[in-house]
C-alpha cells in the first residue's frame, strides 16, 4: 500500500513527544479480592512526528510499527488510517496522538495502547484501544467516546487467564493534557464489576533530561512490567482462583472488533 493515499497532516502542530510518569492499579473484586499497584512511564507522542533521539538514548526509546496491529511494513501512522478506513473514517490528515510503550533494549510490553484521533481541524473524532496479552495476540477496539472520555465496548479478546471473554468494557479514557486518567472497569454478562485498572500520572515534555530520569527511575520498564503482571497471576493461581484455560482462537489476533454502542 503505497502512503501516497494518507494525506499529511494539514493542522500544523508545535508540541513536543510527552512522557507520562504513571501509576499503575489493578482491583479484582470477584469472585476473589486482589490489588496491586506499581509506578513506570508511558509516552505520549504524535504519530507523525515520533520522537528521535541520539543513538545511546535510542536504544531505550525505540517506536516500531511491528511492534502493533497492522502491516509492519507500513508506518504507524498508515496502520491507524487504514484501519480506521475499514470503519468508514477518515481524518482528512488530522493529527493522531499515541499512548504507548517504547521499546526498550529490544524488548517490549505493551498491555494497553491507546490512540486518540482528529479530524483536519484538530477536532476528536474517535480512539483506538489496542490491547496486548501475554500470548503475543493483539486486538483492537475503536471507541467513539463522549465529551466526557467515557465508551463502552464488548469484551471481545482474551487477555488474563483468570477472565472469560464475555461482558464489556466501560472505559474513561478523554485525551491528556497536563495529567492522564485512564480507568477501565470490566462487567461480567450479570452486570457486576469484576476488575478495574486505573493508570494515572502527569504529563511533561520528554526532553533528554526527563528520559534520563524515567530510565533511571523505572530501567527496564518494558521487561520489569511483563515480570510483575506474571507474578501477581502466580499470586491469584496460589489464591485459588479458578484458570480460564485459553484455546486458540482466543489468544490469536481476532478481526478488529467493531464498535459497541453506549
Amino acid at each position: 500500500m503505497a502512503s501516497s493515499q494518507f494525506p499529511n497532516p494539514t493542522t500544523p502542530r508545535d508540541l513536543p513527544p510527552r512522557i507520562v510518569r504513571t501509576k499503575i492499579r489493578h482491583v479484582r473484586r470477584r469472585p476473589l479480592t486482589h490489588e496491586f499497584s506499581y509506578r513506570g512511564y508511558s509516552w505520549l507522542v504524535d504519530l507523525d512526528a515520533l520522537p528521535t533521539f541520539p543513538r545511546p538514548l535510542r536504544l531505550f526509546a525505540e517506536f516500531r510499527s511491528a511492534d502493533h496491529v497492522g502491516d509492519p511494513r507500513l508506518t504507524l501512522r498508515e496502520n491507524v488510517d487504514s484501519y480506521l478506513a475499514e470503519h468508514g473514517i477518515t481524518l482528512g490528515g488530522g493529527h493522531v496522538d499515541m499512548l504507548t510503550q517504547a521499546r526498550v533494549l529490544g524488548y517490549v510490553f505493551n498491555p494497553l495502547t491507546i490512540y486518540w484521533c482528529h479530524d483536519h481541524a484538530g477536532e476528536p473524532v474517535c480512539a483506538i484501544a489496542e490491547v496486548h496479552n501475554t500470548y503475543g495476540g493483539r486486538h483492537r477496539y475503536l471507541l467513539r467516546p463522549d465529551r466526557r472520555g467515557d465508551s463502552t465496548v464488548a469484551k471481545q479478546f482474551y487477555v488474563s487467564p483468570f477472565n472469560e471473554v464475555a461482558g464489556e468494557y466501560h472505559l474513561h479514557a478523554p485525551e491528556p493534557t497536563d495529567r492522564l486518567g485512564v480507568v477501565i472497569a470490566l462487567q461480567n454478562p450479570a452486570g457486576e464489576t469484576t476488575f478495574v485498572a486505573t493508570m494515572v500520572g502527569p504529563v511533561v515534555p520528554a526532553s533528554t533530561g526527563v528520559v534520563l530520569r524515567a530510565l533511571l527511575t523505572a530501567p527496564m520498564a518494558p521487561l520489569i512490567g511483563a515480570a510483575r503482571i506474571r507474578w501477581q497471576g502466580l499470586r491469584l493461581w496460589r489464591k485459588g482462583l479458578p484458570i480460564v484455560p485459553p484455546s486458540d482462537a482466543m489468544t490469536r489476533q481476532p478481526s478488529d472488533s467493531q464498535e459497541t454502542p453506549r
